[in-house]
């Protein structure tokens, strides 16, 4: 029998959990999705940033780390026989970091949109989203039947 992990995840990263795993992250204007089997045996959790390519970085992948993450994410599932489109969804994170120096369209917002259009494409169900707003957010998930735990942390 597999010993139940924690795991924190960073920036970039993408994990897969079985039941009773726990995972965790904390976003600002990042955004994490969470994706489980109906059942909830399996969860996958990616922590990502969407980078909108503009005149003065024109050299960066608008959606280089953000496809990557739900392309990892499809893989690990995937070999544990989960098809992403049969999967659920939660969307997290996409916090306004600096909301006296940053007006108009905010990389959370673009983050958080990005998920949810990548998600629709792939048809898959989102059951909540907790996204925007002046707050960082420490999400924990015990992949199980219950919904991930998010906390709101003023700036």
């Amino acid at each position: 029998m597999n010993a139940l992990r924690a795991v924190t995840l960073h920036p970039g990263d993408v994990v897969l959990g079985l039941r009773g795993d726990r995972l965790e992250t904390l976003l600002g204007s990042c955004v994490a999705i969470v994706l489980t089997d109906p059942r909830r045996t399996v969860g996958a959790m990616c922590h990502f940033v969407y980078t909108r390519p503009c005149a003065q970085a024109p050299a960066i992948l608008p959606t280089a780390q953000a496809d990557h993450a739900l392309q990892s994410m499809a893989q690990l599932l995937q070999v544990r026989g989960i098809l992403v489109p049969l999967c659920e969804a939660y969307v997290i994170g996409g916090g306004n970091m600096f909301p006296e120096m940053v007006s108009g369209v905010r990389v959370g917002d673009d983050n958080a949109q990005w998920a949810l259009r990548a998600l629709a494409a792939q048809g898959v169900r989102v059951l909540s989203t907790d996204v925007g707003g002046p707050v960082y957010r420490r999400l924990r998930w015990t992949v199980g039947p219950q919904a991930p735990q998010i906390e709101a942390v003023p700036l």
